[in-house]
C-alpha cells in the first residue's frame, strides 16, 4: 500500500465546486405549476395543470381492478424479483400489442409486430427516437403544432431533427386540416411523423375518422412513416377500440409504422411508468431483427424495465373478468370527464361570458385548451388561485361539481375584465 495522499472530491483551483458555473435550470413548464401551487396557502386554490385523474372529491384514484390484481400478485409466493428480459414481460408485451392493434390483427398473427416494454409513454418514444436515428435513412421527425411539452425535448436529444406541421386552429378552435395536409405534403420523402393516437395533449382536437383516412392515404404516397403516441386509449371516448381506429387503418394497410403506449392514465398507473413501444415491420424476418437492435439500445439505457406495473397490467388484461370490471372503471373516468365538459360549458353561458365556447364540449379527452391568453391565465392564478400552463390548456380531471363554478367565473372575470 503507498502513502500518498487520496485527495477528496475535485475542486477548481480558488476553491469553488467544478459545478460552479452551472446556470440553473428552468422549471418544466407543466410540473412547475404543481411547485406554484403547491406553495400558494389559499383554501380556493386548484390545480388543472397536470394530467392527472382525479376523484369527484379532488383525490387521485387507484382503480377498483388495480388493487385486485397487486392483492393477487402479492399472494402469489411463486412470483419472484428476478430482473425481467431486456424487452420486458413477454405476457405484458404479447397484451399491450392486442390492444392498441387488436386481437384479430393480422400483423400480430403473421408476426409482424415487435414490441418492447418501456417505461410509460415517455420512454418508449425515447427508445422509438434512438432506435430510428441510429437505423433509420431519414433523421427528420414532423410533430404537431401544438404539442405536449416533452416531445421535441425527447426527439431532438436522441438526435432527430424536429420540425412542426400545422394542427390546430385558434379562430376556430378546431382542426387545422388544410395546414396539416399541405405541410405534410412538402415534407421529405420517408420523413417521421408523430400522431397523437387520440385525445390530443394540449388541444382535445382530433381529426374525424374521415379525416384520419385522407391523412393515411397522404403519407403512405408520400412514403411518410407513421410515429403514433397513444397516451389515452379507452380514456378519450370510454371505448378501447374506439379510441384505436386511427392506429389500426394505418396497420391494416400493410404498411410499417411505430406505436408508444402507455397505462399512465386510462389504468390510473402513474407512478408505476408502465408502456410498451410496438414497431410493425413488414415481415417477420424484419421484425426479429429490429427487436435485436432495440435490445441494443434499451440495455445500455436501463437494462431492463420495472416489473411490478407490467405484472399488474398483463395479470388484468389476460382475465376476461378483470379487463370487463377494468372497462367498466375506465368508462366511468372518460364519462366523468365529458360530464365536466358539459358543465363548465353550461357555467359560461349561464354567466353569459363572451365568445364561443362549444369547443369545450367538441375537444375530447383529459385536456381543454380554452383559448385564453397568457395574461388571462396570469390574472386567473393571481385573482383566483386557479393553476395552469400559460398557453390557456386546463386538465378536465382536475375538475369537480363542486370546482366547475369558481373556474367559470374566474374565466368570466378574465374574458370580461377592461372590457
Amino acid at each position: 500500500m503507498n502513502n500518498q495522499t487520496i485527495s477528496s472530491s475535485p475542486t477548481s483551483a480558488n476553491g469553488d465546486s467544478v459545478f460552479a458555473n452551472i446556470a440553473r435550470g428552468p422549471e418544466d413548464p407543466i410540473l412547475g405549476v404543481t411547485v406554484a401551487y403547491n406553495k400558494d396557502q389559499s383554501p380556493i386554490k386548484l390545480n388543472l395543470g397536470v394530467g392527472a385523474y382525479r376523484t369527484e372529491e379532488g383525490k387521485p384514484l387507484v382503480l377498483d381492478v388495480v388493487r385486485r390484481a397487486e392483492q393477487l400478485i402479492v399472494n402469489d409466493r411463486s412470483r419472484v424479483k428476478e430482473y425481467l428480459p431486456i424487452t420486458g414481460l413477454s405476457d405484458f408485451n404479447k397484451l399491450s400489442a392486442k390492444l392498441i392493434f387488436g386481437s384479430d390483427s393480422p400483423a400480430i398473427q403473421e408476426n409482424r409486430v415487435t414490441t418492447v416494454q418501456c417505461l410509460s409513454g415517455t420512454g418508449s418514444l425515447r427508445v422509438g427516437a434512438e432506435f430510428l436515428a441510429r437505423h433509420y435513412h431519414q433523421r427528420t421527425i414532423y410533430i404537431p403544432q401544438p404539442t405536449w411539452g416533452n416531445h421535441p425535448k425527447v426527439f431532438a436529444i436522441a438526435g432527430l431533427a424536429v420540425k412542426y406541421y400545422r394542427y390546430y386552429e385558434p379562430t376556430t378552435r378546431g382542426l387545422d386540416f388544410q395546414g396539416l395536409l399541405e405541410d405534410l405534403s412538402s415534407a421529405p420523402s420517408g420523413a417521421i411523423v408523430l400522431l397523437h393516437a387520440c385525445a390530443h395533449n394540449p388541444t382535445g382536437v382530433d381529426p374525424t375518422l374521415e379525416q384520419w383516412e385522407q391523412i393515411r392515404q397522404l403519407m403512405r404516397s408520400r412514403g411518410l412513416l407513421p410515429f403514433f403516441d397513444s397516451a389515452y386509449q379507452g380514456f378519450a371516448s370510454g371505448s378501447l377500440d374506439k379510441d384505436a381506429e386511427p392506429v389500426r387503418l394505418f396497420v391494416a394497410d400493410g404498411g410499417e409504422c411505430f406505436a408508444a403506449q402507455s397505462y399512465a392514465k386510462n389504468m390510473g398507473l402513474y407512478g408505476e411508468r408502465v408502456g410498451a413501444l410496438s414497431i410493425v415491420c413488414k415481415s417477420a424476418d424484419v421484425a426479429s431483427r429490429v427487436e435485436s437492435q432495440l435490445k441494443l439500445v434499451i440495455r445500455p439505457m436501463y437494462s431492463n424495465p420495472p416489473i411490478h406495473g407490467a405484472s399488474i397490467v398483463a395479470t388484468i388484461l389476460k382475465d376476461r373478468n378483470m379487463y370487463s370490471e377494468w372497462t367498466v372503471e375506465l368508462k366511468a373516468m372518460a364519462d366523468r370527464i365529458i360530464s365536466m365538459r358539459q358543465q363548465l360549458y353550461d357555467a359560461l353561458g349561464a354567466r353569459g361570458t363572451p365568445g364561443d365556447w362549444s369547443h369545450i364540449i367538441k375537444q375530447i379527452g383529459m385536456f381543454t385548451f380554452t383559448g385564453l391568453n397568457t395574461e388571462q391565465v396570469s390574472f386567473m392564478t393571481k385573482e383566483f388561485h386557479i393553476y395552469m400552463t400559460s398557453d390557456g390548456r386546463i386538465s378536465m380531471a382536475g375538475l369537480s361539481s363542486r370546482t366547475v363554478p369558481h373556474l367559470a367565473d374566474a374565466i368570466h372575470a378574465a374574458v370580461t375584465r377592461g372590457a
